[in-house]
This record gives structure tokens, sequence and C-alpha cells, in this order.
């Protein structure tokens, strides 16, 4: 993907051809060394210049042997001596690597690694860099950085060192000594992104400048001046064409004015059997006021665990049929259509709204009459699964369409019911809240509602636990059993996989019906049963036929039973953080304290501090920014899912003031030349298309 990122700085083939020169033809690669860096996205010369260093190593201050002090913060080199690895006890060994430089001697040590001894040969140049401490008279460092230094290569002392990503067969110092080749014969022809006013009114680097303080930085302060010109530029492209969205849906698009009013608002409160929080008021609020305009609505409402995002929903739902118009509520999985439908039917049993359930389960026959029905407009509400966006699904006049849990939609599945004519209001939902700076990205061309505070939320109280210390959590289980509660059992597998050492859901569920919970009634959901043999078990969970539910996280969102107090979750490293949070939040929902252990064997320190994060608070706003920087964006939503591409240099997590700074510039741009007109700009604007195009396509659905 890195060349990706760099074929949009590319100027003009016709004028710049060296540019595009395969890498193959460059000195030194030839035609095996090529295949090799495809691996790696990296095919002409421009894919070169523009391949960034994933870090550095910094050794602007090389110390000899013989100068080092005592604890000391270094880097030395030697050539290697002597490579010795030996076993230490259960299993366990450790590797010493001996260099030397002039008539001292240093040993290296590494415990538990031994696939590292292949790495050291004795007679050639190496580097480390640590901290270092005297033993017996013998300087030593225990796990240090390292480089390889090629036989002919000398030390780079007082240089930053750049690392870049490699595959097999090609290593570090080939990988530096051909693009700093390229640096120095292909630089020149680069054309500059930005006219020089824009440079020096945000203090950036010229490309010039800045690709060879990236890739041969002088020092720290031109690396991350350097750094900061391509994080800013890459930014601001997202950031450009997230603006370019929002103002093509206010100037081009037009939606049916849908207004809200007293008598309205009174019509559909006093459907409701609660009270409003106060968060739940706003965001009505804020939903309403977009409704009531003819430029479509395309607003992001994100709420904790509880929150009451449902009751907010349908509100929107019914203002539109209000009016006369119909609305669609699309959740992600059956389970939760099915949920979805069962609330809303329940909560509007006194009103005349008809309500249709679309999902892929429909027999032909009723997906038949079900179509006919909803292009006739004598259907009102459409609740369903991605089976809504499907063709030959034809509303008579869509109005509303509101997404549940719209990260696990595509953008092409989010953007179908956009329709010729006026395009409905759009309402996409999540309880899984979302980062800041996630928010500004992925999400930037959204306005946004949230909920913080439920309507029923209780106390829950959070354990995790080693396997071994089940017993006394299943006795505590049974006995609030006994005491008329449910729980639910959680397992990361449908069946036995590679996992060993994990239990299925279907084991979990023959396990605990011969054993720890035989004297209760138990189901069993996942998600690959048939959708009427979930949709019974959940059914009869909901009304107390089953007191234990076995289940995966098929259950995670949506399932709303008050009686439920209790949750079992086994595997529990196997989920993400965002994920464990969800799953909490089936229970404590009615009017008892919540009860949650979580059973674990976290394999690595990423997974200890999310099981800790996790037992430590139950704010999922502070829970999403922790896991944020513990994962990283990718992974919690998914760029390519998004129908964007992934960010090359830029990292959210640490790049959060260019960001804002970012954005207020592209909105500052569009305000004045929308089209990014301006003869400056040209370069820019071909750089924002080429990058981000095919998501303008897709539209204004996030």
């Amino acid at each position: 993907m890195q060349g990706a990122f760099s074929r949009l700085h590319m100027t003009d083939h016709e004028t710049t051809p060296d540019l595009t020169t395969p890498v193959q033809y460059l000195k030194g690669v030839g035609p095996r060394r090529a295949e090799l860096l495809e691996r790696l996205d990296v095919r002409t010369v421009t894919d070169l210049l523009f391949f960034f260093p994933r870090s550095y190593q910094d050794w602007s201050e090389l110390v000899p042997l013989a100068e080092l002090e005592e604890g000391q913060s270094a880097s030395v080199c030697g050539i290697v001596q002597k490579v010795e690895l030996r076993p230490t006890g259960r299993g366990r060994t450790m590797l010493t690597v001996t260099i030397a430089d002039h008539d001292q001697q240093l040993s290296a040590l590494w415990f538990n690694q031994p696939y590292l001894k292949d790495r050291f040969q004795a007679g050639f140049p190496v580097m480390f860099s640590g901290t270092f401490q005297q033993r017996k008279g013998r300087w030593e460092i225990t796990h240090p950085q390292v480089v390889h230094l090629e036989d002919d290569e000398d030390p780079p002392v007082g240089q930053i060192l750049p690392v870049y990503p490699l595959t097999e067969g090609v290593n570090q110092f080939q990988m530096r000594r051909l693009v700093w080749q390229v640096i120095e014969d292909y630089t020149a022809a680069l054309g500059e992104t930005f006219p020089v006013s824009f440079l020096q009114a945000h203090q950036l680097l010229p490309i010039h400048e800045a690709l060879r303080q990236i890739h041969q930085p002088a020092d720290e302060e031109s690396l991350g001046n350097a750094r900061r010109r391509f994080v800013f530029q890459e930014l601001l492209v997202l950031q450009l064409a997230l603006a370019i969205r929002r103002w093509n849906r206010t100037e081009r698009s037009r939606a049916p004015a849908l207004p809200s009013s007293a008598k309205i608002h009174s019509r559909i409160t006093r459907l409701f059997p609660f009270q409003l929080t106060a968060d739940q008021e706003q965001a009505i609020e804020e939903i309403s006021h977009d409704m009531g305009q003819e430029v479509p609505m395309n607003r992001l409402l994100q709420g904790d665990v509880g929150s009451g995002k449902t009751a907010v929903a349908e509100y929107a739902l019914l203002q539109a049929v209000a009016h006369g118009w119909q609305a669609v509520l699309m959740a992600p999985t059956e389970i939760l259509a099915i949920q979805h439908a069962r609330t809303v039917t329940r909560d509007l049993q006194n009103s005349r709204v008809r309500i249709a359930l679309l999902t892929g389960s429909l027999s032909a026959a009723e997906r038949t009459e079900r179509l006919a029905q909803i292009a006739a407009g004598e259907v009102d509400l459409v609740i369903g699964t991605h089976a809504v966006a499907q063709e030959g699904v034809e509303f008579a006049r869509l109005g509303l369409v509101i997404i549940d849990e719209q990260h696990k939609f595509g953008v092409q599945q989010r953007a179908v019911l956009k329709q010729a004519g006026l395009d409905p209001h759009y309402l996409v939902m999540t309880a899984t809240p979302i980062p800041r700076t996630v928010a500004m990205t992925l999400f930037g061309d959204l306005d946004t509602s949230t909920l913080r505070q439920g309507p029923h939320q209780q106390t829950i109280n959070t354990y995790c636990e080693p396997a071994e210390k089940s017993e006394q959590w299943w006795d505590f289980y049974r006995k609030k059993l006994r005491e008329g509660r449910q729980g639910y059992v959680i397992s990361p597998l449908v069946e036995q996989s590679e996992h060993r050492d994990l239990v299925s859901v279907e084991e979990c569920f023959e396990g605990l019906t011969n054993g720890e919970l035989s004297d209760f009634r138990l189901g069993l959901v996942h998600g690959r049963l048939p959708a009427r043999e979930k949709e019974k078990v959940m059914q009869d969970f909901a009304e107390g036929k089953i007191q234990v539910l076995v289940a995966t996280s098929v259950v995670e969102v949506g399932v709303d039973v008050p009686n439920a107090t209790l949750m079992t979750t086994v595997g529990g490293q196997q989920f993400g953080l965002a994920q464990l949070h969800q799953l909490r939040g089936r229970i404590g929902r009615g009017k008892h304290t919540g009860y949650i252990c979580v059973f674990a064997e976290p394999a690595n320190s990423e997974a200890e501090k999310r099981l800790e994060a996790f037992v430590g608070t139950t704010d999922g706003f502070e829970l999403a920014e922790i896991d944020f920087a513990l994962r990283g964006p990718g992974e919690l939503f998914g760029f390519r899912q998004h129908g964007m591409p992934p960010l090359h240099i830029a990292d959210l997590s640490r790049d959060m003031e260019l960001l804002i700074e970012a954005r207020t510039v592209a909105q500052q741009m569009i305000d004045t030349d929308p089209g990014l007109a301006d003869p400056e700009l040209a370069k820019l604007r071909h750089m924002v298309l080429s990058r981000y195009g095919r998501s303008l396509e897709l539209g204004d659905v996030g």
C-alpha cells in the first residue's frame, strides 16, 4: 500500500518520465531483487522516494567501549567474537554474543530467544544500543537494540539511521543504500504539491528538503520537521476529501423536510413507557433539527452500552412516519434485527404504525409479499438486516434510514439505499464509543450526537481470574440463579479449532450441562444456527424458560433481558476491549446488580493491559481511548471496510494536534474554494481525487 500513497505525488509522466522508472533498472537491483521489492509495493522510483521508514535508530553518539560508564545509555560498535547459546533449566535458554572494540570486550545477553543465534556471525561488525552494566570486570548489556552492519560498511557514527519495512531477501543496509541512491538522483524531478505561500503559512518544509530529511535526517529536529510535512499533507488530503463530501451533501443533495412540532413530539413521547434522559432529549433535539431541513441528515449517534439509543432511534423513525414517509432500521445481524422489531412493536403497540421485518431467512413467498407491501407504501417502518439494501427492494417514499452498529456495514451496503430524486435522511448508530481522532477521520463527514448516561444502568461488578480459580465463582453463579436471576456464559469459538487451549461454545455448553450447571435450564446460541432456531432460543431466554444462555459474541449488541445479571466469559484474552465492554452491557439492565467474571490467560502485556482496563472502569468512552492507544484505529474499525485507504505515515494516537490543524485548514479551503479550482492547488486537488475519489462517489453515509 505504500506505493499507492507515493504514486499520488507523481508529476506529469510526460515531463518527468524518470520518476516512473521501474526499480529493476536501478543500479544493484535487477529483476530478482525487483520481485522482492514488489512484495513491499515498491515498483518504481517514486515508490522508493515515498517508502517511509517505520522507525529510526539514533547512532549520533557512538561511545568506544573504553569510555563506557556504569548505567550509561549509549551506542557501541564492535566485531563479533563469539556466539554461545546454552540452557538455563526448565526449557529456558541464554544467548551470549561477545563483541570486541580494540582490546575491550562486551557481552550482550538474551534470555529465552534462541532463534536470535543465527543472526550473529563471528567476524562481522554489529552495533548495540541500550544501558550498560559492569559485572566481574566486564561490560554487559541485556536485550540491546541491534544493527547488523555489512562487512564493508562503516559504523554510522553521528547518524540517525532509518529503519525500513523489509521482506525476506532484502536487508536494511541494502534498502538504505537503494533509497539514498534515488534521493540523490531523482528528488529534483519532483514537483511541489503546495504553493510557496502555503508552505510558509503552515511552517512546512519544501518537498525536496522534507524527502531528504525523512530518509537522511541530520538531527532530531530536522527529522521532526520532515515528518510533520508528510503527516500534515496526508491528514490534509483526508480532511479535504471529507470536507468536499460534506459540501456536496449540503449543496447538491436534497431530502424531504420532516420537522418536528409540539404536537408530533407529544404524540411520540406518549407512546414511550419511560421518561427520556437529558442526553436522549438533547440527541432528539439535534436529530429533529436535521430532519427538518431539506439537506439530508448525516448524523452519527454514539452511546455507551445501555444509554438508550433505541428510544432515540424510535423517535426519529416516528418523526418520519408522522409526515407520511417510510423509514428503515438496519441491523448487522438477524438476532439484532429481531430484537429491534420486538422492542419497537412493544413500544408502538398503541399506535397505528405498520411495521415489517425483512431478513434473509424469509421464505420466497414471504419476501415477495413483504416487498410488494413496502413498494405500495403499505408499510411505514421496515426493520431488517442487509437484506433491506439488496436489489429488488423498492420504497414508495423513503424518508429516513437508520443503521445500527454501522461500523459492521461496508460503505457499499450503506449507500445502496440512496435513491434517485430526494435522498433519505441518514442516522448511523454505534454502541462502541469512538475515539476522538477516529471520529474526525473515518466519520469526519458526519455530525455527532452522544449519549453517555443510560436510563437503567446498574452497578456491574467486574472480575478477571485465571481458569483455576473458577470453583468459587461457579458457587456464586449458582446461588444467584437460585435467587431467580439469569445469566450468560460466553465463549470466543463456535467449535474447536487450532486454539487447542480454548473451549468452544459447544464444548462449553456440553460441559456445563453435565457439570457446574447441571441443575439449571441451559440454551445454546451462535452464528451458525438456523435463524428460526436462534430466535426460539433467544425468545425462551427473554421469557425466563432458559436460565443460562451459552453463546458466542453474537449476543454482544442489542440483546435486552433485564433479569440477566450474571456473565461468565471464557477465553477472555481472545476478545477486544470494546467487545468485552459490549458483552458486559448485556447484564445489569434491570433492577438488580450485575456480576461478570472473565477467565483469561493473557499471552502478552497488551492483553494484560486490556483486561486491567476492563476491570478498572465501566466507562465505555474511557475504554475506547485505551483500546485505541493499545491497538490503533485499523483493528478497531478497519479503514478498508469503510472504503478508505489506510494512513501510511500519520499516527492518529500521536498526531492529534496536526489532525485538528489539518481539519481546520481543509474546512477553510473548501469554504472559499469548494472545488479546489485555484490553479495553484491543481496538484493537491488531483491528490485528493486520486486517493479518495472512490470514497467520494460512494457518498455521504460515513
